[in-house]
């Protein structure tokens, strides 16, 4: 199993505690152009948390979504919208339509999909003038993320979960690069646009447990090891009063495509 096929054992659960997006985000992509009745192509659509705003906009979207539990989540919560079309694949194996899509939209998935494949693809189905856009989340210090807490959580990683890289700290938004060289080096976009939102989430414990159950990095690890760094981290979290607050960074990359 690839590590992105991990988000499709549990969609339920994905759909229930995975963070939602900022509704500016949705505003400053119908400012970039992106009219009511825009044809959109959403890569990696999840259980639909960015979908159904979109859909409440007006936008004839069809969305791909490699796994099947997910892409069911995603029928369920879009089936109010008949302008919703939810199709089960990998976006580098789905045969593109012969009309061409005004907006190709990808949220927090984009960097999972083939890097030989993704902007090449995307540009693809694109008309001239069409906008590729795309959504990063960071986790960024912040919140409960203190340097103290940090610590304290890292060394419970550290100890179940070897490929955690020694000392990692979170930094400050300020420090995240606005980065559109790949897109650049496709010569087939306008220089991006980034749209920045920093904001917070609050989790009791057995909802930060249920979120980290959401990251392919924590699902991939071995049994014990996974039943060991969430003890550890209940723990911690119980310790500093039940309750942990999250900062999150989500970054809109907006690009046109050229000729």
């Amino acid at each position: 199993m690839e590590l992105r096929e991990t988000f499709d054992e549990d969609a339920e659960r994905y759909d229930r505690i995975r963070p939602g997006y900022p509704a500016r985000m949705v505003d400053d992509l119908a400012a970039a152009g992106v009219p009511r009745g825009a044809r959109v192509l959403e890569v990696g659509c999840g259980t639909g948390q960015a979908t159904v705003p979109l859909a409440e906009r007006g936008y004839d979207i069809v969305a791909v979504e490699l796994g099947a539990r997910m892409a069911a989540v995603a029928r369920r919560n879009l089936a109010g919208f008949d302008t919703v079309r939810v199709v089960t694949a990998a976006f580098e194996d789905w045969p593109l339509p012969a009309e061409p899509f005004d907006v190709v939209f990808c949220a927090t998935a984009f960097h999972w999909v083939d890097p030989a494949v993704r902007v090449t693809k995307s540009a693809d189905a694109l008309r001239l003038g069409g906008v590729l856009a795309t959504v990063a989340t960071h986790h960024i210090a912040g919140g409960s993320w203190t340097e103290a807490f940090h610590g304290e959580i890292q060394q419970r990683y550290e100890r179940f979960d070897p490929a955690t890289p020694p000392g990692l700290r979170r930094v400050f938004a300020r420090d995240i690069p606005r980065d559109d060289a790949e897109l650049t080096r496709s010569g087939r976009f306008e220089p991006a646009v980034f749209h920045r939102y920093e904001w917070e989430a609050a989790y009791s414990t057995a909802e930060y447990l249920d979120l980290l159950l959401t990251y392919s990095g924590h699902r991939a690890l071995p049994e014990p090891r996974r039943t060991g760094l969430l003890t550890a981290i209940a723990q911690l979290v119980d310790d500093h009063g039940g309750r942990v607050v999250k900062r999150y960074l989500t970054e809109l990359r907006v690009a046109r495509r050229t000729g």
